[in-house]
């Protein structure tokens, strides 16, 4: 390593960075904390234990200079305006995210995503070593860096690599559509420990490893072919900094803010509140289309009642997702113009993203969370929510296809598809009994508070440093980290594959 490149015992790797930048009216660039459950989940980690966090820094084109914020090294790894679209809006999340979320719209396969998606992991890897002391603990966030752990390995075997999956691992079935399945498994199998929110998800990863690798297998093990090397995959859910969000939603301006905002809504006698970022996973049109049927059905209805939906910005460039805009906003204008009154709309729709103090105040103001995605790997919006209800006030509706719910199980649970189902879930989370609705809020916060984020952490580190130890290669073969011209090879498996597993230019999956 270059002795002035500073070097960490902790380095977290991530799609982004945890900042965004902001040009001031002067001119001035200040680096201002992300919203999003990963950045929300993570700032406390890295405030513990300091360390480098690498990421792209959000704008195409060069990446600024590695610098310091909030006591976190921040190292910025540079994307293209080709690579932000094929990369990023593409191979993840136009193919990978579709196949890992039950294909809820058809997945799109195109060569030259992949090749981009190889590209920028193998950028992300050489960053990776570059500021790796040994020794070093590297941790992995996502399904946007799967071929890193491999990459990270062939340039520095002398460190513990983790992953964690904060999105579902689809079944065998689904994950065979892809066409550089054995691509991924082998990249992820460059890992010493493989983390995911449920234990479903770690059983679906062994299971395509002995399926689709032929790779040997022991209950939560795989043995990578060739070699002696165990990797070890197993469910460690991620949650909240509940302390922190807790003290947050007490402050007194907080907690004036969530009476000022049932008053600017008329002081309704039962506030819905849904929190999501605009994805066709989250289950916002079912959740619209039984509201909107029991309003029609007169069973609820303003002024009484109200629905406040907020709808983060999310993915705009792609296709499904200007699509998903285009319907939700036509869904809620019906409602309004049929349903609602004069003074009193139906639904307040607002699509842009909040700071974190407005969430708190929200979530203290609203009676009923609805959080009903058909597909999610945590949801840390029903953790965040139950969090700040300090005061032991309102109802959880919870989909059962959340990885939320197998932690926070006494929420009323709902199966949105079902929308019948789904509406009396809704009902039955505003008339129970106030007495009945502390108890069961109480139990959730309890769940929080036992298992917050930095249990989630501590656990994740030590499941790291507990996984098998593997053989180590010769460390004076080891390729220079830092060196540009070093190649990342492809794994024989993955050679001997590429040509009958490459995809077509333009196939496309149906669900």
């Amino acid at each position: 390593m270059p002795s002035e490149r500073p070097t960490f015992d902790l380095v977290v790797a991530a799609n982004r960075l945890p900042v965004d930048k902001v040009v001031t009216d002067d001119g001035e660039v200040e680096w201002r904390r992300s919203p999003g459950g990963l950045v929300t989940a993570m700032e406390s980690v890295m405030r513990s234990q300091p360390g480098a966090w690498v990421g792209w820094a959000g704008d195409a084109g060069e990446a600024p200079d590695p610098f310091d914020e909030d006591g976190i090294h921040l190292h910025p790894v540079a994307l293209s305006a080709d690579e932000i679209r094929d990369y990023y809006e593409g191979f993840s999340n136009d193919t990978l995210w579709p196949i890992y979320h039950d294909v809820i719209v058809p997945a799109t396969f195109h060569r030259e995503w992949w090749a981009a998606y190889r590209a920028v992991n193998e950028r992300f890897a050489r960053a990776i070593a570059e500021v790796a002391a040994e020794g070093a603990r590297v941790w992995v966030q996502d399904y946007q860096l799967q071929l890193v752990p491999m990459l990270v390995r062939q340039l520095r075997p002398d460190v513990r690599i983790g992953w964690f999956n904060h999105i579902p691992f689809p079944p065998v079935e689904l994950f065979a559509q892809l066409p550089w399945r054995a691509q991924l498994l082998e990249g992820l199998l460059g890992a010493d420990f493989l983390g995911f929110q449920r234990q479903a998800d770690a059983r679906n990863f062994v299971r395509a490893c002995r399926q689709l690798l032929g790779a040997p297998t022991k209950r939560d093990r795989v043995t990578v072919e060739g070699t002696q090397r165990q990797v070890r995959a197993a469910a460690i859910p991620i949650s909240v900094d509940f302390q922190g969000l807790e003290q947050l939603a007490k402050r007194p301006d907080v907690m004036a803010r969530a009476r000022e905002i049932r008053e600017s809504l008329g002081n309704p006698k039962v506030l819905m509140l849904g929190v999501d970022r605009l994805d066709y996973t989250k289950g916002i049109r079912h959740r619209l289309k039984a509201y909107e049927e029991l309003l029609s059905e007169r069973r609820l209805g303003p002024p009484e009642v109200t629905l406040v939906q907020v709808a983060t910005p999310s993915r705009e460039r792609v296709e499904a997702y200007r699509m998903l805009r285009a319907e939700i906003e036509q869904t809620v204008g019906r409602i309004n113009g049929d349903l609602g009154q004069i003074g009193a709309p139906a639904v307040h729709y607002l699509h842009h993203s909040y700071p974190r103090e407005e969430m708190a105040a929200l979530f203290q103001a609203a009676d009923v969370m609805l959080v009903t995605p058909l597909r999610d790997g945590m949801n840390l919006v029903a953790k965040e929510y139950v969090t700040c209800r300090h005061d032991l006030g309102g109802a959880l509706v919870l989909s059962e296809f959340t990885g939320a719910w197998h932690e926070l199980h006494q929420a009323f649970a709902c199966n949105p598809h079902d929308i019948e189902g789904l509406k009396q879930t809704i009902l039955r989370a505003i008339n129970t009994p106030a007495k009945d609705k502390q108890r069961i809020m109480k139990a959730l916060r309890r769940r929080v508070a036992d298992h917050d984020v930095q249990r989630w952490a501590a656990r994740y580190l030590a499941a790291l440093d507990a996984a098998p130890e593997q053989p180590r290669p010769d460390p004076r073969g080891r390729p220079t980290p830092h060196a540009e011209d070093t190649p990342l090879m492809p794994s024989p498996t993955e050679q001997l594959r590429a040509a009958g597993e490459s995809g077509s230019s333009r196939s496309r999956s149906r669900s």
